[in-house]
C-alpha cells in the first residue's frame, strides 16, 4: 500500500487563518450582543429598537452578507484577492466604528449595510485562499484548521466584547473596528497572492449572472421569489396587517400569473418578456428546504441572548461560582451605582403610573439583575416613599439576584465545536449525508425546543448550556453534510458552481429568521408571556424541515448522477 505524502501547508494559508481569527472576532464581538444592544434602552447606551426593527436589521442585513459574495468572488477572481482584502477592510474598518456613532434606525442600517458588504467582500477570498493554497493530500486538513480558526475567533469575540461593555457599549464597536485594522498588517506585509492575475481574470461579471439564472433561475423567478419574502418580512416587522398582507400577495401574485401568461420561453429575449424560469429545480427546491435550517440555527444568535436576558434565571450558576469571586465579577459584573440610579428612576415611573412592575422587570433586566415581580413592585414602592432606600435595595438585590452575561454563554456553542467536531466529524463521516443531515437538524430542534424548558426552571442557567450544547452536537452533525450532500446529486461537470450557490440557503435562512425572532420575541414571548412556547415553534420548524428534506431525497431528485458524495467544510458561520 503505497502511502501519500502530505503538501506542506505554505505561508500563504497560515496568513489567510490569521486574518480569518480577527475578522471572527469583530463579526462575533458584535454580532453575538447585537440583539442586547439594539434593545437595551438608551439611558444604558442601547439604541432602544423594538423587536421588529431588531428582527428586521438582523434579517434583511446579514441576508445580503452572503448573497454578495457571488459577485463579489468574480471580482476577486479577476482582480486579485489582495486588493479585495484591503478593500473589505477598508470598508470595515469605519462601518464597524460607525455602528457605535449612530442611534437612529436609518443611520445603524446604513453602517451595518456596510459592514455585510466588507465582510462579503472578505469571505470569498478567505475560502478562496484556502481552496488554492491546499491540494488533495491536505485539503481535509486544511479546512478543519480554518473552520477551528473560525470557532476560535467566535468563541474568543464575543468574551471580549462582553468585558469592554461593562465599561461603555462604544467599547464594543472600537474593539471589532481595531480588530479589523490588525487585518491590515498581515494583508499588506505577509499575504502572498495565490493567484496568477497576468494568466487567469476570472469570470467576467456578465457570465457570472448567466451562472446564477443557469443554477437559480431568470430574472423574473428571482423578482417573484424575493418579492414574496419582502412582503413576508414586512408583515412580521409589522409594517402590514395580516388582512393587508393577504390582500397584497392575492395582487402580487395574480400580477405575475398575468404577465406569465404574456411571456416567452427564449431566455434571450429581454428579461421583461421572459416566462418565470426555475433553473436547477431540485437543487433550488433544496436550498430553500435547507433555509429553514438555517432560520432555526440563527436563533442562537439573534434570539437566545434576549431570551437569557429577560427570562431564564442563571443565579445556580451564579451559587456555583460564589467560591471564585473574580470569575463571578467578570462573567456576572453588577454596575451598583447604575443600579441604583434605575431604581429611583423606576420607583417614581411606577407611583405616577407611568409603568406596570411587569415593565419595570423588563427594564431592570438590562442592568444584569432579574427580581421576581412581586418583590420588584414591594421595593419600588418602599424606594418611592423613601428614595435613600435605593442603594439598600441595590446592594442587596445585586447580591441575591445578579445574573451572568448572555454572552458568556452562548460561547459555549463555539468552545464546543472547537474540542467536539473532529470526533464527531469523524463519527458522521461513516455514514450518507443524508440521514447525518436529517439526524442534525432533528438534534437541533430538540436543543432548540429544551431552551423553551430554561425559563422558570430550577437549574434555568444548566439547562440553557444544556440546551446550547445539544444545539451544537446538532451544528456539527449537520453543517458540514449540508454540504456534502449537494456534492452528491450535483452534475458532475458542475459541482464547483453548485456549492458556490449552496450559501444562498444561508442567506434566505438570514432573512427569514429575523423578522420570525421579532415577531415571536415580541407576540408569544412577551405579549403572551409563553417564551417556553417561542421555543417550541421554533423547534418544531426544525421538525418540519427534517421531513422536508427525507421527502425531497424520496421525490425531488430525479435521475441524480451516480457520484460519491464528496466531504466538503468550509465556513458556515
Amino acid at each position: 500500500m503505497t502511502r501519500v505524502t502530505r503538501t506542506p501547508l505554505p505561508k500563504t494559508f497560515f496568513v489567510a487563518n490569521t486574518m480569518e481569527i480577527f475578522e471572527r472576532l469583530a463579526w462575533y464581538g458584535f454580532f453575538t450582543l447585537s440583539s442586547l444592544y439594539m434593545t437595551s434602552p438608551s439611558q444604558q447606551g442601547g439604541l432602544g429598537f423594538s423587536d421588529q426593527e431588531r428582527g428586521l436589521l438582523q434579517g434583511m442585513i446579514p441576508f445580503f452578507l452572503y448573497l454578495f459574495p457571488v459577485v463579489t468572488g468574480a471580482l476577486a477572481d479577476r482582480y486579485g484577492y489582495r486588493k479585495m482584502f484591503l478593500l473589505s477592510f477598508a470598508i470595515m474598518c469605519p462601518s464597524y466604528f460607525i455602528l457605535g456613532q449612530v442611534d437612529s434606525f436609518a443611520g445603524f442600517f446604513i453602517a451595518f449595510m456596510g459592514v455585510a458588504l466588507g465582510a462579503a467582500c472578505f469571505k470569498p477570498v478567505v475560502t478562496g485562499t484556502v481552496a488554492r493554497t491546499t491540494d488533495d493530500t491536505n485539503r481535509g486538513l486544511g479546512f478543519g484548521i480554518f473552520y477551528m480558526m473560525v470557532n476560535i475567533g467566535g468563541f474568543l469575540g464575543p468574551f471580549i466584547a462582553g468585558y469592554v461593555r461593562a465599561i461603555s457599549w462604544d467599547w464594543v464597536f472600537i474593539m471589532s473596528s481595531f480588530w479589523i485594522a490588525v487585518n491590515f498588517i498581515p494583508a499588506l506585509l505577509f499575504y502572498k497572492e495565490p493567484t496568477d492575475q497576468d494568466a487567469q481574470k476570472g469570470k467576467p461579471l456578465k457570465a457570472v449572472f448567466a451562472d446564477i439564472q443557469e443554477v437559480l433561475g431568470n430574472v423574473r423567478f428571482a423578482l417573484l421569489f424575493f418579492g414574496t419574502l419582502i412582503i413576508l418580512m414586512s408583515y412580521g416587522a409589522k409594517w402590514l396587517s395580516g388582512q393587508t398582507t393577504l390582500m397584497v400577495y392575492f395582487v402580487w401574485f395574480l400580477g405575475h400569473y398575468l404577465w406569465n401568461l404574456k411571456g416567452q420561453t427564449d431566455l434571450s429575449a429581454p428579461w421583461y418578456k421572459q416566462k418565470i424560469t426555475v433553473g436547477n429545480k431540485p437543487f433550488v427546491i433544496y436550498l430553500l428546504i435547507l433555509s429553514g435550517f438555517w432560520m432555526v440555527y440563527q436563533q442562537i444568535f439573534i434570539t437566545l441572548p434576549i431570551y437569557i436576558r429577560d427570562f431564564v434565571d442563571t443565579s445556580d450558576l451564579i451559587a456555583m461560582l460564589a467560591s471564585y469571586p473574580n470569575l463571578l465579577s467578570f462573567l456576572a459584573p453588577v454596575d451598583i451605582s447604575s443600579l441604583q440610579t434605575e431604581l429611583t428612576r423606576l420607583a417614581g415611573n411606577l407611583m405616577n403610573h407611568d409603568i406596570t412592575a411587569q415593565a419595570a422587570y423588563f427594564e431592570l433586566v438590562h442592568y444584569k439583575v432579574m427580581v421576581p415581580v412581586s418583590e420588584l413592585s414591594l421595593g419600588l414602592n418602599a424606594i418611592a416613599a423613601d428614595p435613600s432606600q435605593a442603594q439598600v435595595y441595590a446592594n442587596a438585590w445585586s447580591g441575591q439576584y445578579r445574573q451572568i452575561n448572555p454572552e458568556y454563554l452562548i460561547g459555549l456553542n463555539f468552545l464546543s465545536i472547537v474540542v467536539l467536531q473532529l470526533f464527531v466529524s469523524r463519527v458522521a463521516e461513516k455514514f450518507q449525508a443524508l440521514p447525518v443531515l436529517v439526524a442534525g437538524t432533528v438534534i437541533i430542534a430538540f436543543g432548540t425546543a429544551l431552551g423553551g424548558i430554561a425559563h422558570g426552571a430550577i437549574m434555568g442557567g444548566v439547562m440553557v448550556l444544556t440546551s446550547i450544547l445539544v444545539f451544537s452536537i446538532g451544528e456539527m452533525v449537520a453543517s458540514p453534510k449540508s454540504q456534502e450532500y449537494v456534492a452528491s446529486f450535483a452534475p458532475h461537470d458542475k459541482k464547483a458552481m453548485f456549492m458556490g450557490y449552496y450559501f444562498v440557503s444561508s442567506a434566505i435562512g438570514f432573512l427569514l429568521a429575523g423578522p420570525l425572532s421579532g415577531y415571536l420575541y415580541s407576540e408569544v414571548a412577551k405579549e403572551a408571556q409563553r417564551p417556553d412556547l417561542m421555543w417550541y415553534i421554533i423547534g418544531a420548524l426544525g421538525l418540519i424541515t427534517a421531513l422536508g428534506l427525507v421527502l425531497f431525497h424520496k421525490f425531488g431528485v430525479m435521475n441524480a448522477p451516480d457520484n460519491k458524495p464528496v466531504a466538503s467544510e468550509a465556513e458556515v458561520a
